[in-house]
């Protein structure tokens, strides 16, 4: 497995190298990949299942964690159709579900006419006197 990506972020291709080269060196050939981030656990190994046959044909030896992938996701596998639907409900559209009705919605606006008829009923209200019995103070008045 050759570990690409950036930090807190990896996912892994599955290669088939030399035995003496680097973990993240030079490859013969990519066999696939593995992408730990991906929400359906069966859909986060991609294999291409000739090729790896064809390599174990031939001695290539995984290692413990691709083994693992392989006698799940190879020729033959247990999570096979598993992995398909995986790949399907992957590929469907997503459900985008109803926003509803917002918890506030915003004032209409106003228009000229009727700011008008407010500002002129207030400023009546304001003009009018005090009923009887009812003392004002100046701030109100």
């Amino acid at each position: 497995m050759k570990k690409m990506g950036r930090s807190h972020q990896a996912f892994f291709r599955i290669c088939a190298t030399d035995k003496r080269a680097p973990r993240d060196g030079r490859v013969l050939e990519e066999l696939g990949t593995y992408d730990p981030r991906v929400q359906e656990t069966d859909a986060r190994a991609i294999l291409k299942k000739e090729r790896v046959d064809y390599w174990l044909s031939v001695g290539a030896q995984p290692s413990e964690n691709v083994a693992v992938l392989i006698k799940k996701y190879g020729t033959n596998g247990t999570h096979v159709a598993a992995q398909e639907a995986a790949l399907t409900r992957l590929a469907a559209p997503k459900a985008v579900p109803d926003p509803g009705t917002p918890a506030s919605l915003p004032k209409p606006k106003k228009s000229k006419e009727e700011i008008a008829a407010e500002q002129a009923a207030a400023a009546a209200q304001a003009d009018a006197p005090a009923p009887e019995g009812v003392e004002t103070t100046p701030a109100e008045a």
